[in-house]
């Protein structure tokens, strides 16, 4: 069966505008006008659609904008244990990563049904076969993205399994409100009152961890390359504020809230992002982008303290998170 690329434009009437495609259902740019009414493109993506299927982009491992799954994050063992069932999954160094080998993100999905009227939508699906990357259960996924009259991105991830299985989307879109050079002057807030402990190799030991007063405190707003940043690659528990977390440019007056129904977020900052070609010849700086992976917690099938992330035949999962935009 031959694939093609499709890319899918939406534009709401303040101009907000959202390109799509259909290749790991992947966002490859949003453009928002910045307090001059300049449109600025606010996450990092290659200069054309086809672009993502080339191995010098492939063999990186970036994600760009990506839909990941079936799990996204890290699971620790090489396999997990559904009713006593062990299921070995793909690993390098017992380290599974953002669903395996060829998860979601490297799959074509088809385009379900597109409004291009007020509160323009997309929704496109993908089918993941029994045992596919070692997940039990015949997994069918939906992913809507939607943008509002208020400058609203929400994209919602429906799932459903004809068998257990273990579920966790979320998209991995890396942000950057000046469109160019480095995030390091940006301001975050990120409302959360512990992290995961985790190991050498980023797993999880199952401790949550107090944030007070370290480096992963970020409950009040403050400069993101503040002098105690390392960068992150971490999950933060989020709190039971309605807003998770908030990032703004001062140079460009952007800000972008984040809203989301899941319990944490993988919040990742590269340090160096590699040399590809980039939406409109830009180049990036060090520390020039920020993920907010919306999701449940990493390694939560191999650790039951954590919130569950089993699917039931008859249930569905569902992943609702909005970016709100906004001048000041």
């Amino acid at each position: 069966m031959v694939q093609q690329i499709i890319a899918i434009k939406l534009i709401n009437s303040n101009g907000l505008e959202l390109q799509v495609s259909n290749f790991g259902a992947t966002i490859i740019s949003l453009m928002v006008p910045d307090k001059n009414k300049e449109l600025i493109n606010v996450v990092i993506g290659l200069e054309s659609a086809e672009d993502y299927i080339k191995p010098i982009y492939l063999e990186k491992g970036l994600y760009l904008g990506s839909s990941v799954g079936r799990y996204a994050g890290r699971i620790s063992r090489g396999c997990f244990k559904i009713n006593d069932e062990v299921y070995p999954i793909h690993h390098e160094n017992g380290v599974h990563l953002h669903g395996g080998k060829i998860g979601l993100d490297k799959k074509y999905w088809e385009v379900v049904s597109l409004n291009e009227g007020r509160n323009p939508q997309v929704t496109l699906s993908c089918f993941s076969e029994h045992l596919e990357e070692g997940y039990p259960g015949n997994l069918k996924t939906f992913v809507t993205y939607q943008l509002s009259e208020d400058n609203e991105v929400k994209i919602t991830y429906k799932a459903k399994s004809d068998a257990e299985t273990h579920v966790n989307l979320t998209n991995h879109s890396y942000f950057n409100l000046d469109g160019k050079g480095t995030i390091l002057d940006h301001k975050l807030l990120i409302n959360s009152p512990y992290y995961l402990e985790v190991n050498e190799q980023l797993i999880p030991s199952g401790e949550l961890i107090n944030s007070l007063n370290t480096r992963f405190d970020r409950n009040k707003m403050s400069l993101l390359g503040r002098r105690d940043f390392k960068g992150f690659d971490d999950t933060f528990v989020f709190g039971d504020e309605r807003l998770k977390a908030l990032l703004m440019s001062p140079k460009k007056g952007i800000q972008m809230e984040v809203y989301t129904n899941q319990p944490a977020g993988v919040v990742y900052t590269p340090v160096k992002l590699p040399d590809l070609t980039y939406k409109n010849g830009v180049s990036y700086s060090k520390f020039s982008a920020i993920c907010f992976e919306t999701q449940n917690f990493p390694d939560a099938p191999n650790n039951k303290i954590f919130p569950t992330s089993i699917l039931k035949p008859g249930e569905e999962y569902i992943n609702e998170t909005t970016f709100q935009f906004s001048v000041i």
